[in-house]
């Protein structure tokens, strides 16, 4: 293991733990009782959403072509299994079983750039592929039992070659399209922060301007880059822990030190329009880097949303200057938001106009084709969509009793 920057082992061996309490918590904000933005700033997502309102369409559009939403949930609370569930064009959901385990836990849901049949599934038992758009699901075995996947990226010049993130934190990799895998044996970071849970690689993202450069975000734990297909690995934390040291980015919630939630990665995404430079989802807000991951600077999303817990970002298929980010104020909260930037994250917009999530955002899904079909989904299975660019969108709930929503695909 490399490091993008000089190790700053001196400065965790002597950080001590705050004594105050975690600043995120879980809440509602209604407008009537949003605090004022900083001074010089505005939220222009937010006067956005109050002059766009709009009513909620009753139609799907394109019924020729009908789009196919995936949603992984991770439990229920009302006894029901969690798995995968489907919905094709104006129909309900169903939920696929066929060939998975009894209670499947999903996390992570990659549908295959070039053939939409092709479906990868993370779960509590490992990877599952499907060939005939989750009709039916078979097990790919990595060489090591126990493993949690809670990230797959199909790499993007190879459909055949085939990476999956794991807790505790490993990186596999197959070169036949799933049938046979091998770990990565340096894909890993130091331990910085004790949790009551097992860190875990929660997203990889492929440079499509170099598709052997890899980045994998860490919850919770940092953030690591391969520059050659998954051989060798770089640390690229150093500088958040440095961030850390600001007020404002100070979180604990589990551990004994504010660092925690610089270190807690939802998400990785990379763009043509900006080569070479990581957009990331953390829980303190979103953040880039533009020299390999040496530094990262905070993009300061506050100024346009009074909601900043990053839990995704994506890239537009169509269009690499649009990016969309799922904003909300904590892991578990009361409100959610979606947002959208038309110029490579400089400036954001409140996207998901005239729908009111219930629980925190959790992910958003994009087209392949089609950049008006855009999804988002809640914690607890308010799915909401639109297929004319966000002029409308329509609500899609998930059967009573979700409790915990992780991963959303459409193909």
């Amino acid at each position: 293991m490399t490091t993008c920057a000089p190790s700053r082992a001196n400065i965790l061996a002597s950080a001590a733990p705050m004594p105050r309490a975690a600043p995120l918590i879980s809440a509602t904000f209604p407008a009537s009782l949003m605090s004022p933005p900083i001074a010089g700033h505005v939220w222009p997502g937010v006067l956005s959403y109050r002059r766009n309102v709009r009513r909620k369409d009753t139609t799907m559009a394109n019924p020729s072509r009908p789009s196919r939403v995936y949603v992984g949930v991770g439990s229920f609370t009302s006894g029901k299994r969690p798995g995968i569930f489907r919905r094709v064009g104006d129909g309900g959901w169903e939920q696929l079983t066929k060939g998975l385990p009894e209670a499947t836990k999903v996390q992570a849901i990659t549908v295959d750039p070039t053939n939409p049949d092709i479906i990868y599934i993370g779960t509590h038992d490992g990877p599952y592929r499907s060939k005939n758009g989750g009709d039916s699901w078979e097990r790919l075995a990595l060489p090591e039992s126990g493993l949690q996947v809670w990230s797959v990226l199909v790499h993007p010049s190879d459909p055949r070659r085939i990476y999956a993130g794991t807790s505790p934190v490993g990186v596999f990799r197959s070169d036949d399209g799933g049938d046979t895998w091998r770990r990565l044996p340096k894909a890993i970071l130091p331990e910085r922060v004790k949790m009551g849970f097992a860190c875990r690689v929660m997203r990889l993202a492929a440079d499509p301007a170099r598709p052997e450069t890899i980045w994998a975000g860490l919850e919770v734990g940092g953030i690591m880059k391969t520059d050659d297909g998954g051989e060798t690995w770089t640390d690229c934390t150093a500088d958040l822990v440095k961030l850390a040291d600001r007020p404002h980015l100070k979180s604990r919630i589990v551990s004994d030190t504010e660092i925690e939630g610089m270190l807690d990665i939802h998400a990785v995404a990379l763009t043509r329009a900006n080569p070479g430079v990581p957009y990331a989802a953390i829980r303190m807000g979103l953040f880039q880097s533009t020299d390999g991951g040496a530094r990262w600077r905070d993009m300061e999303v506050g100024r346009f949303s009074p909601l900043t817990y990053g839990r995704d970002i994506r890239v537009s298929p169509q269009d690499p200057r649009v990016l969309y980010a799922c904003l909300s104020p904590a892991a578990r909260s009361q409100d959610g938001s979606l947002y959208r930037s038309d110029d490579v994250g400089e400036t954001w917009t409140r996207f998901d106009h005239g729908v009111k999530a219930e629980t925190t955002m959790m992910a958003v899904a994009l087209h392949p084709t089609d950049a008006d079909r855009v999804y988002c989904v809640s914690r607890t299975g308010q799915v909401f969509g639109t297929e004319d660019g966000g002029r409308s969108w329509r609500e899609h709930r998930l059967p009573d009793g979700v409790e915990d929503i992780y991963a959303l695909a459409c193909a």
